[in-house]
């Protein structure tokens, strides 16, 4: 007999108004066009033998079942290591840290451990749509503070109005996706002066903390004085060692914190992949310091590269100081909007990039600031980002004299 309830069959209140990610979907667009992917932050690079090697070993050892929730012994006391000795964190391996499926997974985790329905979080523009995507999926509210002009500066008055007594946390990324900001030692300053004050959470996201440039130089902001209890430090080795597949990430916080948090994890994943456990162990055992010199070095010429052939071609860039993405200027592309004008540039030179209001809200006004902007993802192999930059320079803007 049919059903008489005619209303039970349908999305959630959320669904409706959610839609796939742009990365997602100018991934999908770049592979069926055969295109060279800049959209997603892949990271086709090759990852460091030992790496490779320690976490094969481990599949024909046999470690090929759960770990404990938090991961297993040896990747956290070699997170602690590092820890210690490159972020300048004191955690226990043991109380302090829990390994997580990527860097998202700690994130999701966390927000879920520790925030409510209704409860309002400062997110900096441009931002990571994974964040502020996250946020609304738990029915908690990002509260967007743009940073300003082409620097993308920290505006320390409009983030004091931004907050409210539903204010329960802050989200803090840098070395930046999309904008490769690195927040200097006096912003991180200040953001914890008000954290501090208005008794917030700071969630940070410091995936990218090798990736810098110019002088440029990370800090963890548990570091500071009073901070460390009120820090989720997020990280993890998608980036580092050119594993993105293999979701692998960690987060470290308060012994207070790290229970719920582990406990969201872990119903959610269960735990991270076991034996690529043992293959970040070994790679942060084994690779020396020149290994991560090396990667800035590295990748601050791809950025210079990717820079001189965006400018060329007249997508003038916003030069990053960290991470590896470039947000370019692509208001002669034609197209009504970011998206439009991504398509455009893959359909006539078949590169693919996202669009840039994916990293920003509209104002009042429905106006996105982000719809004369593409961001690039130079995080290719050497000869990969050769040809990238040889279509590149094919590409002239109309307004361009011949």
């Amino acid at each position: 007999m049919p059903s008489t309830v005619s209303n039970n069959l349908r999305l959630s209140d959320l669904a409706p108004h959610l839609i796939q990610s742009e990365i997602r979907a100018m991934t999908v667009a770049c592979a069926d066009a055969g295109g060279i992917n800049m959209a997603q932050g892949v990271c086709d690079t090759d990852p460091p033998p030992p790496v490779v090697t320690a976490a094969l070993d481990a599949i024909n050892a046999g470690h090929n079942i759960y770990t404990r929730l938090d991961g297993i012994a040896p990747l956290r006391e070699a997170i602690a290591g590092k820890l210690a000795t490159f972020n300048k964190i004191s955690a226990d391996p043991h109380t302090q840290i829990l390994v997580t499926s990527g860097a998202t997974g700690a994130m999701n985790a966390a927000l879920m451990a520790l925030l409510n329905p209704g409860d309002e979080c400062i997110v900096f523009e441009p931002f990571y749509g994974y964040h502020v995507s996250t946020l609304r999926s738990m029915r908690a509210t990002p509260v967007i503070v743009p940073l300003i002009g082409q620097q993308f500066t920290l505006d320390l008055d409009r983030l004091r109005a931004a907050i409210t007594p539903r204010t329960r946390a802050i989200i803090l990324n840098s070395p930046s996706n999309p904008s490769g900001r690195v927040f200097s030692h006096a912003e991180l300053e200040s953001i914890a002066d008000i954290a501090l004050r208005f008794d917030l959470f700071v969630f940070t996201d410091e995936i990218y903390e090798y990736f810098t440039y110019d002088g440029a130089t990370h800090l963890s902001i548990a570091t500071l004085p009073g901070m460390a209890d009120r820090t989720i430090t997020i990280s993890g080795f998608s980036k580092t060692f050119s594993v993105t597949g293999w979701r692998l990430g960690y987060l470290t916080a308060s012994p207070r914190w790290l229970p719920a948090i582990g406990y969201f994890h872990d119903l959610t994943y269960i735990c991270a992949p076991s034996p690529l456990q043992y293959g970040a162990a070994a790679g942060l055992l084994q690779m020396e310091d020149s290994f991560y010199k090396h990667l800035s070095v590295e990748y601050r010429i791809k950025r210079d590269a990717i820079c001189a052939s965006l400018t060329r071609a007249g997508l003038t860039p916003s030069i990053p100081s960290g991470a590896y993405y470039v947000l370019a200027d692509a208001s002669h592309i034609s197209g009504d909007n970011a998206r439009q004008k991504s398509r455009r540039l893959l359909a006539e030179i078949g590169i693919a990039a996202v669009a840039g209001s994916a990293f920003f809200a509209a104002d009042a006004h429905g106006v996105n600031p982000g719809e004369n902007l593409l961001r690039f993802c130079y995080a290719k192999k050497d000869a990969d980002l050769a040809e990238a930059c040889r279509r590149l320079d094919t590409y002239r803007n109309p307004l361009q004299a011949p």
